[in-house]
């Protein structure tokens, strides 16, 4: 006969027994754990041996598992290295190019100061920029060479004005006008820059060639002192252009100068400086210089 639904803990002496035996457990347990902590608390050093084997039990399961996590560290370092490394080395060949030119501009200036200190009373100051603006279009494909400025007569620009931006010469103001300026490229047939080499007092004048390029005509015929890598910059002759700005490199040496490429090209050219003409004294003939070119 089955035994009944309501049958108690009490009629089996085994259920009694493991009953008693689990509340006995569970208050030796609470006992000792009490007691541990007591001891811990009263003496912490007590179990410090016991710690200590237990870290160095467990030190080197500890050891793989930081092994594996530098591994995988070093892994995505790898992968955001060769992710990112594309725009990395962009931004280090541009501080490369300006450095470079910054060199043969610091170069350039050392020479002009040269001049300058054989002359009595004479010193040079570079002038306060008129508008820094971003250089917004540019012709990629055309025998003229034209760029478009965000700045115009509202910001004091006018025609004539030079433009360079961190690399070298951009070109000079051609129609401004109230809140945009087009700028002639000195890559345009009709831009012609006096020039001198970065360093010494080789003069020429480079005239752009239509093609992103600049052909340098030497002003003394001769032997042909030109080299590639030389670095020219514009000489301030004619009260244009302020002397040092670096204008482009030797790429290929003719009989009469070389070819060179222009240091600021205008597609990779985000922001412009506008500078004033250089001399208050030349600007009428910097006017005329500029009503030349645009014939």
């Amino acid at each position: 006969m089955a035994p009944p639904a309501n049958r108690r803990s009490g009629y089996s002496r085994r259920a009694q027994y493991s009953t008693f035996f689990g509340y006995l457990a569970g208050a030796l347990g609470v006992l000792i754990g009490a007691a541990l902590l007591i001891i811990s608390i009263s003496n912490p050093d007590l179990f410090s041996s016991l710690r200590s084997v237990a870290t160095q039990t467990v030190e080197p399961a500890g050891g793989v598992t930081a092994r594996a996590r530098d591994t995988g560290r070093n892994i995505f370092a790898v992968i955001e290295g060769h992710a990112l490394s594309g725009s990395r080395v962009s931004k280090l060949q541009r501080e490369l190019a300006e450095a470079k030119v910054r060199l043969a501009e610091a170069q350039a200036v050392k020479a002009e100061n040269r001049r300058l200190q054989k002359l009595l009373g004479l010193t040079r100051a570079d002038p306060e920029p008129v508008a820094v603006t971003r250089l917004t279009s540019s012709t990629a494909s055309s025998s003229r060479r034209f760029a478009t400025i965000g700045a115009g007569h509202a910001d004091g620009v006018a025609k004539g004005m030079p433009v360079r931006s961190t690399l070298g010469l951009v070109g000079r103001v051609l129609k401004p006008g109230r809140y945009n300026s087009q700028i002639l490229l000195v890559t345009d047939t009709e831009s012609l820059v006096p020039v001198r080499r970065a360093g010494d007092d080789v003069a020429a004048f480079a005239r752009g060639r239509g093609d992103g390029t600049l052909r340098i005509r030497l002003i003394e015929l001769g032997i042909n002192p030109l080299k590639q890598g030389d670095v020219f910059v514009s000489s301030g002759a004619g009260g244009l252009y302020r002397p040092g700005i670096a204008i482009g490199v030797v790429t290929t040496v003719t009989t009469d100068g070389a070819i060179a490429r222009v240091l600021s090209n205008p597609a990779a050219s985000d922001f412009v400086i506008v500078d004033p003409v250089n001399t208050l004294n030349n600007r009428k003939l910097a006017q005329t210089a500029a009503d030349g070119g645009d014939e």
